[in-house]
């Protein structure tokens, strides 16, 4: 038995030793993409890299240090993550104008009560038909025949 457990520590030794440490970056880049690469500006989508550092600096950033700081709009966020798109109308596929962001829940459940109240209240063409029929019983029918 103490065998057994010596060779269970012995491979939780060895499988511990595979976690990496904390906060320490899993995939190497060398050549081209290395991050003090000076090509890498030019090949990488995102366009950073040594030569993208030199650059940045050279033109005049016209933006608020609000508007730098926000990285994704909640349209864009929307967007990337669910595929919704806010700025398209769905059934014309037009732009369409974004005037207002309600976020108050107060507000928010005075909106969802008073539609609704007004779904529960509207009379649709399929409500106001009958309720079908179902066609006769056959012992009826038999009788209605037999008299």
């Amino acid at each position: 038995m103490p065998r057994a457990q010596g060779c269970a520590r012995a491979a939780i030794a060895r499988l511990a030793a595979l976690v990496p440490k904390p906060r320490i970056n899993l995939t190497r880049f060398h050549g081209v993409f290395a991050p003090n690469s000076n090509y890498r500006e030019t090949i990488t989508p995102a366009k950073r890299g040594k030569g993208a550092r030199q650059q940045a600096t050279a033109e005049p950033d016209d933006r608020s240090p609000m508007e730098r700081h926000i990285a994704m709009t909640w349209a864009r966020r929307l967007k990337r993550v669910f595929g919704i798109d806010i700025n398209e109308c769905e059934k014309c596929k037009g732009p369409v104008k974004i005037i207002a962001c309600i976020e108050d829940p107060v507000v928010i459940e005075k909106i969802l009560t008073h539609l609704k109240a007004k779904e529960a209240n509207d009379v649709s063409p399929i409500t106001r038909l009958p309720p079908p029929r179902a066609p006769p019983l056959l012992p009826m029918c038999e009788q209605g025949l037999t008299d």
